[in-house]
């Protein structure tokens, strides 16, 4: 199996896709990560199809670890999916009303969060690495939505992929201090006296966040393996060259 499926019912699938050495690539779905594009764009066509849509459905993003988010329709459909050219500008989240659209994020360490409203039946894809995080994207997004669309808080259902693990996820002194500053993410430092660095649980960080934009925390669901110690993983703190994981959410 080439995927994670993490919600699938009536109405939404999402998941995401993992490392797999059997495939291409070794299942890598981006196109600015890796190498071999072919391959990528394979991988793409693979499990676009195994969803049953393809890829003049996909949207992509040109991740930027920025706060910038961005509602797309069917007018965007196809956008990034073969080219980074086309793809959506200087953006770390994506989010859309329209059905059929296969919304995507890229990451191979970072926090990769998909979500739906129940109501309000729009859904979304966000990158939050540690920069993401500490510039509070997932706040900026779902205080948007709560005001802009009319999402009332309760209403969503999120889904937190897996990511790098507090254990592995160190740092020095500059992050923490920016983790720090959010005036909510200590409990999930830790300082190792024996190396001098500190340990950060991003998943974690971003659960807060979600839990402090008003969502039920019943209503957040975590994916907690780690992409540096699982073999699904990738991981760029593992290495440089890797591939991403794509995580996906669409409305059917």
């Amino acid at each position: 199996m080439n995927r994670k499926t993490y919600i699938d019912n009536d109405f939404y699938t999402a998941g995401i896709t993992v490392k797999n050495p059997q495939t291409s690539g070794g299942n890598n779905l981006a196109l600015h990560a890796g190498d071999h594009r072919e391959h990528s764009l394979e991988n793409r066509e693979t499990l676009l199809s195994a969803l049953g849509y393809t890829m003049d459905e996909l949207v992509c993003a040109n991740q930027t670890h920025s706060k910038h988010f961005q509602k797309v329709s069917h007018a965007d459909a196809g956008k990034g999916a073969r080219t980074v050219d086309n793809a959506i500008a200087d953006t770390d989240a994506l989010y859309t009303r329209d059905t059929g659209l296969v919304l995507s994020s890229f990451a191979a360490d970072c926090v990769p969060v998909t979500f739906y409203h129940v109501t309000e039946e729009l859904v979304g894809a966000v990158h939050s690495g540690w920069q993401g995080t500490v510039k509070e994207l997932v706040p900026s997004l779902f205080d948007h939505l709560t005001t802009n669309e009319h999402c009332a808080p309760e209403g969503f259902r999120v889904q937190i992929g897996m990511a790098l693990s507090q254990e592995k996820f160190e740092v020095d002194e500059d992050v923490y201090v920016k983790f720090k500053a959010l005036g909510y993410a200590d409990p999930f430092i830790e300082f190792n006296e024996e190396t001098g660095k500190y340990h950060i649980d991003n998943q974690l960080t971003v659960k807060t966040q979600l839990e402090r934009a008003g969502i039920p925390a019943e209503q957040i669901h975590i994916d907690r393996s780690c992409t540096f110690k699982s073999p699904d993983g990738f991981s760029y703190r593992e290495d440089k060259q890797c591939g991403r994981h794509m995580a996906y959410i669409v409305k059917k």
